[in-house]
């Protein structure tokens, strides 16, 4: 049904965003598989430390550029993981989120054109905006704000998704779209606002834990080594037989490009992943209560049963198990 058949063959592959969270995770594990790796990055959320340890790797290269300018590369393959993930990043600069959705995806796109590379989008959960279904499953539009603060990231990632399916059916581009949901472990930002690290920081300090509304608004949560595995994959997958809506007319390229949900189907609120890590940290804090964002969703939640079907992957570490991991890495750190 499917086959694994081009990985093993080493690549030259560019990795925008490399110097992330995901994306330096990312850069790690496909040269750990000998394949040759150009790291892309501004360095608005990324960082060096992130990808130090690769530095005097053989068959490394990193690019400080920003992709909303274009670029020309040889490559065999493009992970486009170049945009600002945490709200606190991607409200910073709007317009400039929106830049990096639209004209980012068109550089690459067209650099993928040029070079018959084949393209990963990092999509997002956050397409499915407040979503009215639940759990999330790939069919559904979703509920989203077009002009809300969130909007830049959320319709961003949404132009985004169209422009690689009509490069794909105007210009036969291989492409892959994944809708990544909340995904954690070592490397995240402290000040990066989201979820786990901000909670994780206030308790290892024995600041209180802030949540924000009651702290029954729900997440999913995949750690890092699942979501990466999840990644590979998807682009390598290479399922001919795979059929694709009535709508789709280009002829079939790797037979899979997606969107496919890559995140953790069990549901946490949010009141008890914030117990959860006091208790593993073993803080002291309080909990404590501010007003809700706007636009934040309720229910976050995949259906992955796509990904089962066609990737025969599913998230392996359990939620206590990469917390701890997570935890221990802040702490050497000095958190």
């Amino acid at each position: 049904m499917y086959t694994y058949c081009t990985y093993t063959q080493p690549k030259r592959i560019l990795v925008t965003g490399g110097a992330g969270f995901i994306g330096s995770h990312l850069c790690e594990r496909l040269l750990g598989d000998g394949h040759e790796v150009v790291c892309l990055d501004n360095f608005f959320t990324g960082t060096k430390e992130n990808i130090a340890h690769l530095i005097d790797r053989p068959g490394f290269e990193i690019i400080r550029h920003d992709i909303t300018q274009p670029i020309l590369l040889e490559v065999d393959w493009i992970f486009n993981l170049a945009c600002p993930a945490s709200p606190i990043h991607y409200q910073y600069n709007p317009v400039k989120t929106i830049k990096v959705n639209v004209l980012g995806t068109l550089n690459v796109l067209g650099l993928a054109k040029r070079v018959r590379a084949r393209i990963f989008q990092a999509s997002t959960s956050e397409v499915y905006g407040d979503p009215k279904t639940h759990p999330q499953v790939e069919s559904y539009w979703g509920n989203v704000n077009p002009i809300g603060k969130r909007s830049c990231y959320d319709e961003g990632k949404r132009v985004a998704e169209t422009l690689f399916f009509d490069y794909m059916r105007q210009n036969k581009v291989d492409i892959k779209v994944a809708r990544i949901f909340n995904t954690y472990g070592p490397r995240m930002r402290t000040d990066d606002g989201r979820v786990v690290s901000n909670f994780i920081v206030q308790a290892l300090k024995g600041n209180p834990v802030t949540i924000y509304g009651d702290g029954s608004q729900t997440r999913s949560f995949t750690y890092i080594d699942d979501m990466v595995e999840g990644i590979i994959r998807m682009m390598d997958h290479q399922a001919n037989n795979w059929k694709r809506p009535e709508d789709y007319t280009a002829p079939m390229l790797s037979g899979f490009p997606g969107p496919v949900n890559l995140g953790n189907p069990e549901e946490t609120s949010i009141l008890d992943i914030a117990r959860t890590i006091i208790r593993l940290t073993g803080s002291s804090s309080p909990i404590v209560r501010g007003d809700l964002p706007e636009d934040d969703p309720k229910q976050r939640c995949p259906d992955i049963s796509l990904a089962r079907k066609t990737l025969a992957w599913e998230p392996a570490t359990g939620l206590e198990e990469g917390l701890t991991r997570t935890i221990g890495h802040f702490r050497k750190d000095g958190t």
